[in-house]
């Protein structure tokens, strides 16, 4: 297969996935400047372009991979998918609600098939805390809280409330809604001002009193990359974790259980999310496997991550 991979900030995690796959033929990587495209080309020797219309005029191209800012998601999307090819789309899905559904749309139009990177899906330990969940392992759930702390890895990008909202909280936000439903309510506020980043929570509420809170700081400095954690709190048990990351790539993520039989450390395999997505995106494309991640599954967590970008700018 021959992909188009647009974007040379998140799209350098991607292009390092494709490097290791030997069923990708060629990679060909859209950006704007020469400077940012060279070193693409030279660590994974990727042919490059400035010009967009070399990547959607190319017939060879079977699947775009949209890593640009989040307002041109939806456009790119909808262009690779009338260009007869089909998408991945970086998170979120897009920047409204209005351009959500023309993804959506266009996918039912053209009959191509689109792709959310919602990576957190594909962690073991999600996939663990949910499969508790559902065969209630623990007990009741009572609370769910997630945090993570980072600094600003990206050249030129700030990470204020709006995109803190859309780039941190979401993937979190994805796995409540997608877990536990819409909530009863929701309640979010943030910080901001002079400098650069921003910190904010939001608070979500489920039926039988349940409490979910999701928060995000964006203050560390350089050194500190990307850190966090959730904790899980049921009626006969409590599961923490602990994860570590940098710009390019995830660390390694501890799950550990406390029950009245004592603090255990899971052992769950080590997977790269990021690398399970294209996996799983390929694998799809060869008829292999159904579709986990598709525009139409993101809805409702990108609509609750716009309601709470809201909420925190406008108290922000």
């Amino acid at each position: 297969m021959k992909i188009g991979l647009l974007g040379t900030g998140f799209g350098r995690a991607h292009a390092a996935v494709y490097a290791a796959r030997p069923d990708v033929e060629k990679v060909v990587v859209f950006g704007r400047t020469p400077a940012k495209l060279q070193p693409l080309a030279e660590q994974f020797g990727f042919a490059t372009t400035t010009d967009l219309d070399e990547i959607y005029g190319d017939p060879d191209i079977g699947l775009v991979d949209v890593c640009l800012p989040t307002p041109l998601h939806a456009d790119h999307a909808v262009r690779a998918m009338e260009a007869g090819k089909d998408v991945l789309c970086e998170l979120p899905l897009a920047a409204s609600m209005d351009d959500a559904q023309r993804v959506v749309k266009a996918q039912n139009a053209t009959g191509r098939q689109a792709f959310v990177d919602l990576f957190a899906r594909f962690s073991p330990v999600n996939e663990y805390v949910r499969k508790a969940l559902a065969d209630g392992t623990y007990g009741p759930l009572r609370t769910w809280e997630t945090e993570t702390r980072t600094a600003l890895l990206w050249e030129g990008y700030d990470l204020r409330l709006d995109s803190l909202a859309m780039d941190t909280l979401h993937t979190e936000l994805d796995l409540f809604t997608t877990t536990l439903g819409r909530p009863e309510s929701v309640a979010a506020h943030g910080v901001e001002g002079a400098w650069r980043g921003s910190a904010g929570e939001a608070v979500l509420t489920y039926p039988g009193g349940v409490l979910a809170r999701c928060a995000a700081s964006a203050l560390m400095p350089t050194s500190y990359g990307i850190s966090g954690g959730s904790r899980v709190v049921f009626a006969e048990g409590v599961l923490e974790t602990e994860f570590t990351g940098g710009a390019e790539g995830q660390g390694r993520t501890v799950l550990v259980e406390y029950t009245d039989a004592g603090r255990r450390t899971l052992d769950l395999p080590e997977r790269d999310t990021y690398a399970a997505v294209i996996d799983h995106v390929l694998a799809c494309l060869a008829g292999k496997e159904t579709s986990r991640i598709t525009p139409e599954s993101a809805l409702d967590s990108l609509r609750l991550t716009l309601d709470i970008r809201q909420k925190l700018t406008a108290r922000g």
